[in-house]
Formats: structure tokens, C-alpha cells, sequence
């Protein structure tokens, strides 16, 4: 009977494409999780994957085999979840990944107070602004802020998330200001290289909605580096108001276009599509919401 403790080991692996990524997911070592698939094969008498040093395939009997087992293994999964949820404490690893940016700000600063709450979660969080594969990542929930691709996973928003066409006064004193959207194409700006909606800003107008494609010598991975190239002059950035509001109000940069409103976005927590939600995840789920609502 070993050997059925090797199966969602197996499911990892493929859904991961490694064995490390697969071992982090679970808390193995890579040298734990390659020793029980050889102990899976050695049982069935038969090849799973196609090993190199480079890359890990499923063979033609692995890829039949992985096509059985994996509902098994997710049945499996939704038994604990629905044990999870009658459970009055909720307890257990909670795996979630959040934008850099937005983590740092809104989600770090809530942490302790969670798991003052809930001592029995053991929390891990992933801060990256890249769209994470929940499944092949392991996360339990995922924060995602703006337009939502068309997916399997469950989206509840948390908040409304608006933005703002913002440059320095240093800025538009050495470029003037802008007046209209199409003007935009005369200035410097600042691109946020994972924007969902491509190269391409769209404005609210009396005509619909006007779009434009600005230029600029900028563009990088990370808000929190528009936010600075903004604030030292380097040009015009499109940045959400809860990196930039403190320093509206203190002056430091200034709205433009604010007859041109930019479309309202959300802020989402996403998770995978389970028959039984886990306590764990809809405790996060409501105290995300108590704290960020607002």
C-alpha cells in the first residue's frame, strides 16, 4: 500500500514539470521526491518520465497513468477540504501570492493581526507583480488586481482599485502640461511592463472611450520603480492610487487628465475552484475583506 502515498507526489510533478518545484510545493527535498517516483516505477514495473538534466516528460504509459490518477488525487483533495470545513478552528499551511507592490503596502501590514487570530495557520506568502499558475504553484488564493482573464478559478473582489495619470511638478515645468489624452504622445511616459491591457492607456471622454498609445524611454517590472522615476521627474506614469494618493495630497506629484478618467479596476481573490472551500481560505477571504473593503 506505500506506493498510493506516492501518488499525489506523482500529480505534483507533472502539474510542477520538476522535481524541485514539485518539492517545494510539498516540503520535500528534490533527492525525497525523485527516490519515490524510482519506488512508484520500480512498483508498477514501468517508466513514468523521461528524465534529462535539463527537462522532465511524461513517457506514453506516465501520460495514460497521470491521466487516471490525477482525479483520484483532487477527490482525494476536496475529502480534506470538506473535513477542513467543518472544522471550528481553522488550522493547516495557508500558501497565498500577492503584487509586490500592493503586498508590501496593504498585505504585510495585516499579517500579524492575522495570525493573531488564527495561531493554528501556518501562513506562506509569495510576493510577486507576475500572474502565478495557482495550480502548478500550490497556492491556496491568489490576489490579483485589474481585468481578469477568462479561467476555471473563482474570483470574489475585495475592493475597488482606480488609477491615476500622475507626473512631478518638476516635470511639467521643464515639458508643460497636457490637456488632453492625444497629448500624451508628445511627453515622456512611463511603462509598467506587466500592464494587462498592453502598451495602451484608455481614458473615459464625452466621445467613449479614447485610447492612446504613449511612448517613453522607461519601462520596468515593478511599481514601486515608476513610482520613483515619476517622482524624480523622469516623465508621466499610470500608477494605481493606493501607491501614489499620499503623495497627491502632499503635492509632490500631480493628477493630469482628470477630466479623462481611467477605467476602475478591481482588487481579487482568486482561487482555484473547489467543491469545498478550506476554513483556512475563507477566513483570509473575510479578513481581506474587513480590512481592505474600506
Amino acid at each position: 500500500m506505500e506506493h498510493f502515498s506516492a501518488l499525489p507526489i506523482f500529480v505534483t510533478v507533472v502539474e510542477c514539470g520538476s522535481f524541485s518545484a514539485a518539492g517545494q510545493k510539498l516540503g520535500l527535498s528534490k533527492s525525497a521526491i525523485s527516490k519515490r517516483i524510482t519506488q512508484l516505477e520500480q512498483h508498477l514495473g514501468i517508466q513514468l518520465l523521461q528524465r534529462t538534466t535539463r527537462s522532465l516528460s511524461l513517457t506514453d504509459a506516465g501520460a495514460r497513468y497521470f491521466e487516471y490518477i490525477r482525479p483520484a488525487v483532487q477527490l482525494t483533495q476536496e475529502g480534506l477540504d470538506a473535513i477542513s470545513e467543518l472544522q471550528q478552528t481553522p488550522k493547516g499551511n495557508l500558501r497565498i501570492s500577492v503584487p509586490m507592490v500592493f503586498g508590501r503596502l496593504y498585505i504585510a501590514p495585516l499579517i500579524a493581526e492575522f495570525l493573531k487570530r488564527y495561531p493554528d495557520i501556518q501562513l506562506q506568502v509569495q510576493m510577486d507583480d507576475k500572474t502565478t499558475d495557482l495550480i502548478a504553484g500550490g497556492f491556496d488564493l491568489a490576489i490579483r488586481i485589474g481585468e481578469l482573464p477568462d479561467s476555471s478559478l473563482i474570483a470574489r473582489k475585495i475592493a475597488p482599485c482606480l488609477s491615476v495619470i500622475c507626473a512631478s511638478s518638476t516635470y511639467l515645468a521643464q515639458h508643460g502640461l497636457l490637456l488632453t489624452p492625444s497629448e500624451l504622445t508628445q511627453h515622456n511616459c512611463l511603462f509598467y511592463s506587466y500592464f494587462q491591457d498592453g502598451v495602451e492607456w484608455s481614458f473615459h471622454s464625452p466621445d467613449g472611450v479614447q485610447r492612446v498609445q504613449p511612448k517613453g524611454n522607461y519601462q520596468v517590472n515593478n511599481s514601486d520603480a515608476i513610482h520613483q522615476a515619476c517622482l524624480d521627474g523622469l516623465g508621466i506614469a499610470n500608477l494605481p492610487r493606493f501607491i501614489v494618493e499620499s503623495d497627491l495630497q502632499a503635492g509632490r506629484l500631480q493628477a493630469l487628465l482628470t477630466d479623462y478618467p481611467l477605467p476602475e479596476h478591481g482588487i481579487y481573490a482568486v482561487y482555484p475552484q473547489r467543491k469545498y472551500l478550506p476554513t483556512k481560505v475563507t477566513v483570509l477571504i473575510e479578513f481581506l475583506m474587513e480590512f481592505l473593503a474600506k
